[in-house]
Order: C-alpha cells, then structure tokens, then sequence
C-alpha cells in the first residue's frame, strides 16, 4: 500500500527535525494503513530514514503514537492560527488576564470556522483520520490517555476563548459543545455512513453549518 505525503502546513515549510518527520511520517502511515502498520520498520521506510532511526527517537511503539499525538495537536492549533484566523483572540496563555479579547463578529467566527472544516476535510483530511484511529488506541492504552487528554484540553481552551469573544455567558460549557459538534461533523464526512456518497466539501455551504452550530451554542440560557 502507498503512503500519503506527509500532511503539511505553511508552519513547517523548512526541512523538519527527525522527530517532526517520524511523527508525520507516522500520521500519514495510520491514515492509509491503520494502527497495524504503525511499526518501526514501516516508518523508517516511509520517512526515507536509515533502518532503525525510529526506534532511536522512540524506542518504543507507545512512544511513537504520543509522537502523533503531540504533533497532531501542534498543526490543528497552528490551522487555527493560520487558516481561521483565531490565533490570539483571548487566549489564556498569552493574555495572562490582562487583555482584553479582540472583538470578533458571529460572521467572522462562522467563515473561520467553515474555512477550518473545509481544510480538514480536504487538505488535512488523513490527519484527521489518523487523529480517530489514535483515539481509539488511547482508550484502549490508559498510558496513552495522557497526551490525549492534553491534546483535548488545548482545542477546548482555543473553543472556548472564541465562545468568550463572542460574548457566551458559559465560555467553557459553550467550548465544550461546539468542540463536540464540530468533531461530529468531521466524523460524520470523513468516516460516517454518506462519506462515500457525499458532494466534495463545499465552503459555503461549510460556513452555513458553521454559523448555525454557533448559533446553537451562543443560545440564551448556554
């Protein structure tokens, strides 16, 4: 089976270090084979790397999968960033508190986010079906469930500065629901029952679900 060229963004253009190239190398290996072809060997091959530099960096298979785990989480946080256009707005690692959110308009937040879904539904798409596969593995690998969570609270924390700067009066709760739709619908095109028989994504029409899960979570009483 063919591997995919490993999923890049405008971030790591520069030749990466080995580990970033083990870690995509790895991300696109679980996308187009599974978690069964998750082995050393396979990755060497797939990274273009001498035989045995994988084990060297991770030396164990656990190792490896938090590698993808790390690196999956820093190129969704950095599409958000440069693809949304959501980086900084009342982020609690750089604000500290002392910032005020950069307004942002319910239209502003809808294309971003409709722009975010379009991307990883095409250009990210293997990511995010690696991103499943991974899950998984975690609830069955409680050492594993670790990066996971950490992973999962980083996506929460951006969801729910942009809830804020939207002016939700339950920031986190409206975070949490919208993280929760938008992987739903990620799922539901990538992986679900009509993903064979749907229409390409479409940006438009992307934005319009966007604007109405918003709508759904900025709700009064949320």
């Amino acid at each position: 089976m063919s591997i995919p060229t490993p999923d890049r963004t405008a971030s790591d253009r520069a030749t990466p270090d080995r580990r970033t190239l083990i870690a995509d190398a790895a991300i696109a290996t679980v996308a187009a084979a599974g978690l069964r072809g998750l082995t050393h060997r396979a990755i060497d091959t797939a990274a273009g790397l001498p035989a045995g530099s994988t084990s060297y960096y991770f030396r164990t298979r656990t190792a490896l999968i938090g590698a993808c785990y790390a690196r999956i989480e820093e190129l969704d946080l950095d599409d958000v960033a440069d693809l949304a256009g959501l980086d900084g707005v009342d982020d609690p690692a750089t604000t500290h508190g002392a910032e005020r959110p950069r307004p942002l308009s319910r239209d502003e937040a809808a294309a971003s986010l409709g722009a975010l879904l379009h991307h990883w539904l095409t250009a990210g798409r293997e990511r995010q079906l690696a991103r499943y596969e991974l899950s998984l593995e975690a609830v069955r690998t409680p050492e594993l469930a670790v990066a996971l969570h950490r992973a999962g609270l980083a996506a929460r924390a951006r969801a729910a500065a942009v809830a804020r700067a939207l002016g939700a009066a339950r920031p986190e709760e409206a975070g949490e629901l919208l993280v929760a739709w938008t992987d739903g619908v990620l799922f539901d095109r990538l992986a679900g029952a009509p993903a064979r028989t749907r229409p390409a994504p479409d940006p438009a029409e992307l934005t319009s679900l966007a604007r109405r899960m918003l709508d759904g979570v900025l709700a009064p009483g949320r």
